[in-house]
């Protein structure tokens, strides 16, 4: 159970969707329109939510408050009373112990972390469908004899893409269908009952995978029409939680995917979430980015900052191989000059292992969480 950075396919055909885009603010309008014919069928999200009316779907998302965050996906029986010790304000956990519905976390257990003043946020994948969670069938996939990996069959849904070969077990999906964005907000709902504060939302720069013209797949969207798209479906979850559920407060936070908007011409985007998670900014694992790479990601992300908007810097620094061990040498160099970075953009650092399985707190005596 991982976060899942984007991946390219091997090229074959595709065919390129030359639809014109429709400007805003007739986003919500145009994406139903793509819905019905994408199904053959009216969508079965709430109709309201598409009668836009010459308005978005956005909704206002209040700012993260916080000094310190943990990024934890794969917890272990006692972590709830583990991270609840802990002085971290922001947490990002998945929904369940091990993804599956059987080890969801429940009412109580969100109890406990609200107790101890903690802001908490449910991992959640809309660009990926990953074959361990309550909704997937095995019966989808076959595997390719040729590559050893599972990829959909005759019997998978219309919203079913390929594989995802760095993280065997994930598929891409066609995010803009009718039936996957049901599964989305049925998910949301589990999510919403069981005291979460909002969502953090992975592969929302999927939206790229569905614009290179060579990725396998049977469609192949403008990059523009692709980041409509997502924009419309992150505003849906916002309307979802906030309106239809009258939940006003509760957080939706992007991971990656800044660059989202260029597309974002009304603001709407900007205007629902309530702050961002990104990755690798600073750091390639042990390595520094190329200054080229830094200097294009943060003037997106100082706009998110500037607005109000939290963002949340991880990177995969820390080469400890547990806990207990000692933090000095190199590895503690690359931490505070990581730190010093993020810190020096406003952002909220945190620090993790670099064999990315987010499987662990990562406490630092006298650095994170912030003494």
């Amino acid at each position: 159970m991982k976060h899942h950075p984007l991946q390219t396919h091997t090229p074959s055909a595709s065919r390129l969707d030359s639809e014109p885009f429709a400007p805003f603010p007739n986003r919500a309008s145009s994406l139903q329109a793509d819905l019905k014919h994408s199904t053959g069928r009216r969508s079965p999200l709430r109709s309201a939510q598409f009668q836009a009316q010459d308005r978005t779907m956005a909704t206002t998302g209040q700012p993260l408050v916080g000094a310190d965050w943990l990024y934890q996906l794969q917890l272990k029986k006692d972590s709830i009373r583990a991270i609840a010790s802990t002085s971290f304000d922001l947490v990002t956990i998945d929904y369940s112990q091990d993804g599956s519905q059987q080890t969801a976390y429940t009412r109580e257990d969100l109890d406990v972390l609200h107790a101890s003043g903690k802001t908490v946020l449910a991992y959640l994948s809309i660009g990926e469908a990953e074959d361990y969670r309550y909704y997937f069938k095995d019966r989808w996939v076959t595997k390719d004899p040729k590559t050893g990996l599972k990829q959909p069959d005759k019997d998978a849904p219309a919203w079913l893409g390929r594989t995802n070969p760095q993280w065997r077990g994930n598929y891409k999906v066609k995010y803009w269908n009718a039936e996957w964005q049901s599964i989305v907000l049925g998910y949301v709902d589990r999510i919403l009952n069981a005291g979460f504060d909002g969502v953090y939302l992975d592969i929302v720069d999927g939206f790229e995978y569905w614009s290179q013209q060579n990725n396998g797949e049977s469609v192949t969207l403008s990059r523009r029409k692709a980041a409509n798209r997502m924009i419309s479906l992150v505003e849906t979850i916002a309307q979802h939680t906030r309106i239809d559920k009258g939940q006003s407060s509760f957080h939706i936070v992007p991971q990656n995917a800044e660059t989202i908007l260029k597309y974002d011409r009304d603001g709407s985007y900007l205007k629902t979430i309530s702050g961002i998670g990104v990755e690798d900014v600073f750091y390639d694992e042990t390595h520094r980015q190329p200054q080229s790479e830094v200097n294009y990601r943060l003037p997106w992300l100082q706009q998110i900052r500037d607005a109000g908007k939290p963002v949340l810097s991880v990177d995969y620094v820390d080469t400890n191989g547990n806990s207990n061990l000692v933090y000095e040498g190199k590895n503690l160099e690359r931490i505070n000059l990581f730190r010093d970075l993020a810190i020096a953009q406003d952002f909220i650092p945190y620090v993790a292992k670099r064999d990315r399985e987010l499987n662990e707190i990562v406490t630092i005596p006298g650095i994170q969480p912030n003494p």
